[in-house]
């Protein structure tokens, strides 16, 4: 049987007062084995993000990337699974698991296609959205930007660009005025910790293919530099990091502007890295990836944390994973203690509370997916119980969708849909987390 650290320390505690106190070492026993439900309120929801489901984003700089040559992408977008029209389709998904919360995102590239020209159209369509989910009882989790940008932002040098992080205040100022009021909590970017690191955590041929595309990009444009939101290759990532911490801040600024009271957080992407011999870089790289972000995310409201692995470190660097384990797509261990292991961390250092804003795998075994929601749910009222203060869990993702160069062969939904007629087919894992959600979430 295996056992892990913390049952480790509270077994061995409970085993040295036995002899004294035999009911309340046994009780000790019993409740650090079996941690109780989630809270009444605990925020239970699913993730999707605007370009990867809605199709036809013509105006984002993503689009333009898929459809060039050379293109780093397998295929493009296309219709995605065409959420841009069947959102009230997604909202009852979301509503038939039993969940109280939605993730989605807002597509900068629909709402401000051209500089300083807001569509008020798509601007009522998202409000729409927000509206719909409340009138489900579902709480809306809004990401300002989730990666993508406008073709005419990208042109510009993307957030190489000194006016970046202004003119992504201005979009948010203008997004919020029109839907703050109806947001539950918003998270300004997605994953910007991994810009100019991505390097490391993917294959070199990408970063290769990558630079080659962006080159063919700016040449078409006729501009120097044409810097996609979620570009792999970054012609200086220090100064890209440092313009998406200014946008962050002055992003959050104008939504706080707009409506003090609305959480505002930031969603990072952290692998919950393992020391496993003394002297490894292991520190260094969590420093690398996460210790700039996870300090100014002292200053929000929470911090969204987005885990699908861990990393072992040993002297010599990272180590494979263990003989045995079960993998996903890409062939990364999928390790269930992971994600309250990520958690973990990010309030160690963060200091403010934890919001779960993805967390998944990309498989074609519905089976893997089924193990893994419970187990690493499990290991998360483990850390709560620890004193973590999680708000909530947002599983990645509601259903199949476009998964960037990737294209549609990997798998993360709870729903997989066809591509022709765009209809929705719950996986068993919905069941299981649907069932997960009933079975332990404490009764108002």
């Amino acid at each position: 049987m295996a056992i892990d650290r913390r049952t480790f320390v509270a077994a061995t505690a409970a085993g040295l007062a036995l002899s004294a106190a035999p009911r309340a070492a046994a009780k000790a026993v019993k409740a650090a084995a079996k941690p109780g439900p989630f809270p009444a309120d605990f925020i239970w929801g699913a993730a999707t993000a605007g370009h990867q489901v809605e199709g036809n984003n013509v105006n984002a700089d993503c689009w333009l990337l898929e459809n060039i040559k050379p293109s780093a992408f397998i295929e493009p977008s296309g219709d995605a699974a065409n959420s841009f029209e069947l959102w009230q389709t997604d909202l009852q998904l979301a509503k038939n698991l039993g969940l109280n919360a939605y993730r989605f995102s807002l597509e900068w590239a629909r709402i401000e296609p051209e500089p300083g020209l807001f569509s008020m159209a798509m601007l009522d369509h998202y409000k729409a959205i927000i509206e719909g989910c409340r009138a489900l009882g579902l709480r809306p989790i809004v990401t300002f930007n989730h990666f993508t940008t406008p073709i005419w932002f990208a042109s510009r040098g993307g957030w190489m660009n000194d006016e970046g992080p202004q003119l992504f205040a201005n979009f948010c100022d203008k997004a919020a005025r029109h839907l703050a009021e109806g947001i539950d909590h918003a998270t300004t970017l997605n994953e910007p910790n991994l810009s100019g690191v991505l390097q490391y955590l993917l294959p070199p041929f990408l970063m290769d293919q990558d630079k080659a595309m962006v080159e063919a990009a700016a040449k078409k444009l006729g501009v120097p530099l044409f810097l996609a939101g979620n570009a792999l290759y970054q012609p200086d990532a220090a100064r890209v990091q440092g313009h998406l911490q200014a946008a962050h801040t002055m992003g959050k600024a104008a939504i706080k502007a707009v409506r003090g009271d609305l959480p505002v957080g930031v969603s990072l992407a952290i692998v919950d890295e393992q020391e496993v011999e003394r002297g490894s870089s292991r520190d260094a790289m969590r420093e690398k990836f996460y210790g700039s972000w996870l300090r100014l995310a002292r200053a929000d409201d929470f911090v969204g944390v987005q885990n699908y692995e861990r990393a072992l470190w040993g002297k010599a660097g990272k180590l494979p994973a263990p003989a045995g384990a079960r993998l996903n797509g890409r062939g990364a261990e999928v390790y269930p203690p992971s994600l309250a292991g990520a958690v973990r961390y990010a309030y160690e250092v963060a200091k403010v509370p934890v919001m779960v804003t993805e967390h998944g795998v990309g498989t074609d075994d519905d089976a893997l997916r089924a193990w893994l929601i419970p187990a690493a749910l499990d290991e998360l009222r483990l850390a709560m119980a620890d004193g973590v203060p999680v708000k909530g869990y947002l599983h990645w993702s509601l259903l199949d969708n476009f998964e960037w160069v990737f294209g549609y062969k990997m798998h993360f939904g709870l729903h997989s849909f066809d591509p022709k007629t765009f209809a929705r087919t719950a996986k068993p894992s919905a069941g299981v987390y649907r069932d997960y959600v009933q079975t332990h979430t404490a009764k108002a």
